[in-house]
């Protein structure tokens, strides 16, 4: 059983390297588009704007480029959307110093793909440190329900895997809950695989909630499993049901385990299911048809809702249902995240209900 913190200022925080993202308007190209739409964004930020959205306190801890309009932008954008965040303002040091982040897609269409470029030079996020927060009155004094970690920050940089190690340690001294979404990048663990496999091993024997597809618990934490692809999506059921019975053997630990399910036919389509053990047993949302006005942030939606579903203290199949429809939200706005206007929107969009709402 998952016991939450009582008497928790946070319900959810998290550390996070912010940015923006760039996007085309009207579904263009990058290449042949000449107006975008700007958003701040991070994977682990994503996440929290479900329950930020729905009325839950949650906090992102990072860092910012001092006097940088961008970080302006950024911290405007965390408080519309009812994030708080924590962290010191860093001097650029000069034109060439630190910025934050750009991430530059497109939505795709039809079988146009999706494309993203990451232009993450001089990134502040990368030097985050666990020096840059008081962590006792986080996590001591007001405290924090579930701590969020991902593998996009835990691999980024030396600072930031050693940031997460130690926000992990904090978080289970003091009795908060903690979620681990693998999020494998192959280009983060370029050159330093074996430091990485040994820090994600530590995360995950501490973590309470386990978040990954197949290839994720194959290339982060080493486990034995099919190759990607040539499969149909029964098989990929069953194999990761058989892996995730091997991974709960070296983590027992664990609570709740977690995958998303997507095929893709077309970018304006895709077929979206979902997976999780908890309270020892599977449920399953076998994939269905969903429209895709964009698809990043999905499976960030996806585990928010999940997270959601923990603090309010429902049935596992719940936390899986409001899950599957929070990604199928965050994949029907142009936004990378989901913005719920409240329990019955995401409901409605589970039950298929798209009646117009007077």
């Amino acid at each position: 059983m998952l016991q939450l913190k009582e008497n928790a200022k946070y319900a959810i925080a998290c550390v996070s390297s912010m940015g923006v993202r760039i996007t085309p308007a009207d579904r263009m190209a990058v290449h042949n588009s000449n107006q975008f739409m700007l958003q701040a964004t991070s994977a682990e930020t994503n996440v929290l704007n479900v329950a930020s959205s729905l009325g839950r306190e949650c906090l992102v801890m990072t860092r910012f480029v001092e006097g940088s309009p961008i970080a302006a932008f950024i911290k405007a954008q965390l408080r519309a959307r009812n994030i708080r965040f924590e962290g010191p303002d860093v001097p650029q040091g000069g034109p060439w110093g630190y910025r934050h982040q750009f991430n530059i897609a497109d939505s795709g269409f039809g079988l146009r793909a999706p494309r993203v470029w990451n232009d993450r030079a001089g990134e502040i996020g990368r030097t985050i440190r666990p020096e840059d927060f008081d962590l006792e009155r986080i996590f001591a004094c007001e405290g924090v329900q579930i701590l969020h970690l991902s593998g996009l920050i835990a691999a980024m940089s030396p600072e930031t895997t050693e940031t997460c190690l130690k926000l992990a340690e904090v978080a289970k001294a003091n009795g908060t809950l903690v979620s681990f979404d693998l999020n494998y990048r192959a280009t983060f663990w370029k050159g330093r695989e074996e430091e990485l496999r040994r820090a994600f091993d530590r995360i995950a024997s501490v973590a309470d909630i386990l978040i990954g597809n197949e290839e994720d618990f194959q290339l982060c934490l080493g486990f034995e499993g099919p190759e990607a692809g040539g499969r149909d999506l029964s098989e990929k059921i069953a194999g990761f049901q058989d892996m995730i019975g091997r991974v709960r053997e070296r983590y027992p630990q664990a609570a709740a385990y977690a995958t998303t399910l997507r095929e893709v036919v077309s970018a304006n389509e895709h077929l979206w299911g979902a997976l999780l053990w908890a309270d020892g047993k599977w449920t399953v949302e076998q994939p269905r048809p969903i429209p895709v006005m964009d698809r990043i942030g999905g499976g960030d939606g996806f585990s928010g809702g999940v997270l959601y579903g923990v603090l309010q203290g429902w049935e596992s199949e719940k936390w899986l249902r409001f899950g599957w429809a929070c990604g199928v939200l965050a994949a029907s706005s142009l936004n990378d995240y989901a913005e719920p206007a409240d329990e019955k929107q995401v409901w409605d969009i589970y039950k298929g209900n798209a009646r117009v709402q007077r």
